[in-house]
């Protein structure tokens, strides 16, 4: 192992990466975009900028945990300086959507499109990932019996304990609306959004259950969600689509049609536009692929 900041564990079957920490002085390694069909959990211990994320951007400074899906792309701008430490996982590592009653982080750290993809790292919970964090290394430098297990065992704390922080955070770090209905309509437009995604697609659905006009909806869901609402509606069924790949062995045309689209060309162009990557890709890459 030439760099003693980088511990890596390689998949034996592929060569593809499995799991992987390091720790980086400069923002060289993610100045550039990243879609990565692993996990990422990016630590900020030192510099501030601005995080550009799926269709939208964030302000960062020290203290920052951040949680990226695979293949959601992300770049960091920093402001000079910026250290930290990532942490990666392949789902074939371990897999949040198997694992969810167990860790519960999926819809929290992960494919959560109403929260920003961060959370305020306090002083307790760095303490805590930083004795896991040594953990890793010490097992990683000297693998024993059961080194999977016991890594899985220490991932499994840490993203147990980032999801109790921004849990707890969730309402801090919502964004204040001006309009004094916006809370109540936010909240709607999301059970809205969960209960109706796989039929109804466009923003003027949504606006006329909520009897506002797509205008003002659409200026509140900014305002909040940072995003439009275009794209909420085009991430959750991403997201829902990405979780049947990952898991089922249904066809894509299957998925399509479940998610309410006829036309699987139609369906393969609009997952690829927004995943980067077409959906037999992403299951040959990243889901679980019977075949």
């Amino acid at each position: 192992m030439t760099d003693p900041a980088v511990f890596t564990l390689v998949n034996p079957q592929n060569g593809n990466l499995a799991f992987k920490l390091f720790t980086f002085n400069d923002s060289s390694y993610f100045d550039h975009l990243q879609r990565n069909n692993y996990y990422s959990l990016i630590w900020i211990i030192s510099g501030k900028g601005n995080v550009k994320a799926d269709f939208s951007e964030y302000l960062f400074e020290p203290g920052t945990l951040f949680s990226f899906s695979p293949y959601q792309p992300f770049m960091f701008f920093a402001d000079g300086d910026m250290q930290g430490i990532a942490l990666q996982f392949h789902p074939d590592f371990f897999c949040i959507h198997k694992h969810q009653h167990e860790v519960a982080c999926n819809g929290v750290l992960f494919n959560n499109i109403y929260d920003p993809p961060f959370v305020r790292v306090d002083e307790v919970s760095a303490n805590i990932f930083n004795m896991l964090l040594d953990r890793v290394k010490t097992e990683m430098q000297n693998p024993a019996l059961a080194q999977y297990e016991l890594l899985v065992s220490y991932l499994k704390i840490f993203l147990i304990t980032a999801s109790r922080l921004k849990t707890d955070q969730q309402p801090a770090v919502a964004r204040s609306v001006s309009n004094a209905e916006g809370p109540f309509i936010l909240q709607k437009l999301k059970d809205y959004i969960e209960l109706h995604y796989k039929t109804l697609h466009t923003p003027g659905d949504y606006a006329d259950m909520l009897n506002i006009s797509p205008k003002a909806l659409a200026k509140i869901t900014k305002a909040h969600f940072n995003k439009t609402l275009t794209n909420m509606i085009a991430e959750r069924i991403i997201i829902e689509a990405k979780r049947e790949l990952y898991l089922t062995n249904k066809t894509v045309k299957e998925i399509a049609y479940e998610l309410g689209y006829n036309d699987e060309s139609y369906f393969s162009r609009f997952f690829k536009t927004n995943a980067d990557v077409s959906p037999q890709l992403y299951r040959e890459t990243v889901g679980f692929n019977r075949g």
